[in-house]
């Protein structure tokens, strides 16, 4: 029986099974290389070897599979990269004219209410169907309506959209004009059943036509041609547009940045704008579009003026709805054509601010919003009073300049004579703090005495004094008035007459008095005058007082952000009104990104009244060896003010020893990257910053004053080491660092290295010599 068993069992693809017999000996097992399952039955698997038959099948299986996939990846290759690009959706803008069986109704221009929404889709439906059955019906895509308009009870007038595939038909606007001309003149309308539409209304137009027609009257610089018919002033109208209603102001003037000269042509592209708006591309989109089609007007004694977005407004905007303009609608808004001060804020700061989890912001004295609504609409403020600028503290406009010190920081008792190019410069202007939004270096001498501002009248002196003493008392009060307002030098100091009329006078008391005060009198001759100062005095800080850990605006009126892409990335120094100073190491990599740079920020997230930013075009760095300093040069110089000034440049003969004492600084942004922060440190052996990094002769080792790092705040590249002056009362750049400074381990000590600024002080200064020249 085994011998039998035996003889059968051979290679095959089947399983076969054999059965034991059993014994009472011992029992023993056979082991295979077979798979077996050992009980009282052997199960065994055994494979037979694949034929020359089924090799060739595989063969041809396998070379089938290949040539497969070889066809799949050339119909890919082929559609991805050689097929002919498809031509883009055809979009024809229409109007129309209801004159029976409908009426407009104001509610209408609102396209979220249930009214609207439920008439355009009437209209929608009308519409699809008279396309769909029409001969361009193997190519229609769809209709929307866009807005409805009209004379209230009257009539309604329809603004729609057609949309048309070419890759079906190609379309022309006068085929889409036909089918609806048609359509709407036959006695009995299928598709606009009970409707009677004025045929002679009816207009279909490309929108590509319509983008490329729209105005491109941009805010540029470049000088006005000139014509033998001047233009007209500037006027202000009443606010017709009612899709701009919603303002919150009601007087607007033409011609507007688009270039529309009255709300008639306004009103013949607001579609392509409303589009924007239902787009949803931004946030405050209706803001932004009606603040450019019906800007603010502000009533001025020669013309009136044009009030425009902000230019942070304007970016934000573009960011968002940029993508869906056209080519010259995009040149007509330029954002750094548009204001940064005086002009339109974005809407809605503190709203965001609570939206971001940053509620503890409001009311917290720290301004962050460019408008100042965080801060005017808290109980400490009143209405109607203006902001101190820094602290929980507001005033009201006649405590400006009345001699006693109401703000904390004592600004609304600085100013109080100035530099104006006219009077009416100032009055247009809406005060918000007691601080200079700009400052101007030459003009008019303005005086302001409990908010009323008027000019220095010089009529007095020419009958009271000789003319060599005329001219000294007045070299006297320039030069007064020029250290008053921190410019090192005079450069013209003239009488003129003034040519603006409702203006308030005041001349000197008594010009030869040691201290020269002033008194309201009438200027018969209008002889006024005017000055002209220059050098700003640097490392002048427009905070007095102590300097807290956590910096204010104003504190640090020189640090510069550095942000790569709307990312920041890096710090810097400004030295001039068009250079900064930072190092190269920012700029690593990536040569082509774009750059710019932020001043008077202390919290990243946050904006004010007085922030700037430029774009950086151009870097040159360090030819010292073994330095890492590089400045960077900006599109256009920054505008001077309390809140954005230079530092000053080291004296060859600046000791920077340990034993030196020096009273020095550096800046850094708290962990989560947005208070802007100070770290005080001193000058140290070198030897302690060897173990750190390799140094050179141009190193300069510090560590922290009270030998602690504080693990809550970060200096990124590019931070500054300042040091004071006591002796010029002016702080002064001495280092630059050329890595970020994070917290160390147990926030033991650590040192710090920067860069020397002795070294390259040179090479700066030739460097923007040149750059004038």
């Amino acid at each position: 029986m085994e011998k039998r068993n035996h003889h059968h069992r051979k290679s095959s693809w089947d399983s076969k099974m054999s059965v034991s017999t059993i014994s009472t000996g011992p029992r023993h097992f056979r082991r295979s290389p077979s798979s077996i399952l050992s009980s009282d039955s052997d199960i065994r698997f055994t494979r037979k070897k694949l034929t020359s038959q089924y090799r060739c099948g595989c063969c041809i299986l396998a070379t089938f599979l290949l040539l497969l996939l070889i066809a799949a990846a050339a119909v890919y290759i082929g559609y991805t990269y050689f097929m002919p690009e498809a031509a883009p959706e055809q979009v024809f803008r229409g109007t129309f004219r209801v004159i029976k069986g409908d009426f407009f109704t104001p509610d209408l221009t609102d396209t979220n209410t249930t009214k609207f929404k439920n008439r355009s889709r009437s209209y929608t439906e009308r519409l699809n169907l008279l396309f769909r059955r029409s001969p361009v019906g193997h190519g229609f895509m769809g209709t929307e309506v866009l807005a409805l308009d009209g004379t209230e009870g009257k009539d309604l007038i329809v603004h729609f959209n057609v949309h048309i595939d070419p890759t079906y038909t190609i379309v022309q606007a006068r085929d889409v004009e036909k089918i609806l001309a048609k359509e709407i003149t036959l006695d009995e309308s299928l598709f606009f059943q009970n409707l009677t539409i004025d045929a002679s209304s009816l207009e279909v137009k490309s929108v590509d036509l319509l983008l490329d027609s729209t105005t491109t009257s941009s805010p540029s610089t470049e000088p006005q041609r000139v014509t033998q018919t001047p233009a007209p002033p500037r006027k202000c109208f009443p606010l017709q547009l009612k899709y701009c209603t919603k303002l919150p102001y009601n007087v607007t003037t033409y011609p507007n940045l688009m270039g529309h000269r009255n709300v008639i042509e306004v009103k013949d592209n607001v579609i392509t704008f409303r589009e924007l708006v239902d787009a949803e591309c931004y946030r405050h989109a209706y803001d932004f579009i009606c603040q450019i089609l019906q800007p603010s007007c502000v009533s001025g004694e020669g013309q009136d003026e044009m009030i425009l977005p902000c230019r942070s407004f304007c970016r934000e905007f573009m960011a968002g709805c940029g993508a869906r303009l056209s080519e010259k609608m995009k040149e007509s808004l330029d954002c750094s054509q548009f204001p940064e001060y005086s002009c339109a804020a974005k809407p809605g700061c503190v709203e965001e601010l609570q939206a971001r989890a940053l509620s503890p912001r409001v009311c917290d004295g720290v301004i962050d919003c460019q408008d100042l609504s965080d801060e005017r609409s808290c109980t400490y403020c009143p209405k109607d009073y203006i902001h101190c600028g820094s602290g929980r503290s507001c005033i009201r406009e006649s405590q400006r300049c009345d001699g006693r010190q109401d703000c904390p920081d004592g600004s609304d008792e600085r100013a109080c004579l100035s530099l104006t190019p006219s009077i009416e410069t100032v009055r247009k202007v809406e005060i918000v703090t007691p601080h200079l939004t700009r400052y101007h270096s030459e003009g008019f001498v303005a005086f302001n005495e409990k908010g009323e501002i008027g000019k220095l009248c010089t009529e007095n002196l020419n009958h009271s004094l000789p003319v060599n003493k005329t001219t000294e008392v007045l070299h006297t009060v320039a030069s007064s008035l020029c250290k008053t307002l921190s410019y090192q030098n005079i450069l013209s100091v003239q009488v003129e007459k003034d040519l603006e009329s409702n203006i308030s006078y005041v001349s000197m008391k008594d010009p030869l008095a040691p201290e020269i005060s002033f008194v309201r009198s009438p200027c018969f001759s209008k002889q006024v005058l005017k000055v002209a100062c220059s050098n700003l005095e640097c490392g002048i800080q427009s905070a007095f007082g102590t300097l807290p850990k956590m910096a204010a605006h104003g504190d640090w009126p020189w640090h510069v952000a550095l942000f790569k892409e709307d990312v920041h990335i890096c710090d810097g120094t400004l030295i001039s009104a068009d250079w900064v100073i930072t190092t190269t190491s920012c700029f690593q990599g990536q040569p082509k990104a774009e750059w710019t740079a932020r001043f008077g920020s202390v919290r990243l997230l946050s904006t004010s009244p007085w922030e700037q930013e430029r774009r950086i075009v151009g870097m040159v760095k360090s030819p010292v060896e073994g330095s890492t300093v590089a400045m960077v040069k900006l599109d256009q110089n920054v505008i001077y003010n309390d809140f954005v000034r230079p530092i000053c440049l080291p004296d060859d003969s600046l000791v920077l020893q340990p034993e030196a004492n020096l009273d020095c600084n550096t800046l850094g942004w708290a962990r989560n990257r947005e208070q802007l922060q100070r770290v005080q440190v001193k000058v140290t052996p070198m030897e302690k910053c060897e173990n750190v990094s390799i140094s050179t002769v141009n190193s300069l080792c510090t560590e922290t004053f009270y030998g602690k790092d504080d693990c809550n705040e970060e200096e990124f590249a590019g931070s500054p080491m300042v040091c004071h002056n006591s002796n010029t009362k002016t702080w002064t750049l001495v280092g630059v660092t050329n890595w970020r400074i994070a917290c160390s381990s147990n926030s033991v000590q650590r040192p710090r290295m920067y860069d020397k600024i002795t070294s390259n002080i040179n090479w700066i200064r030739e460097t923007m010599k040149a750059a004038k020249t």
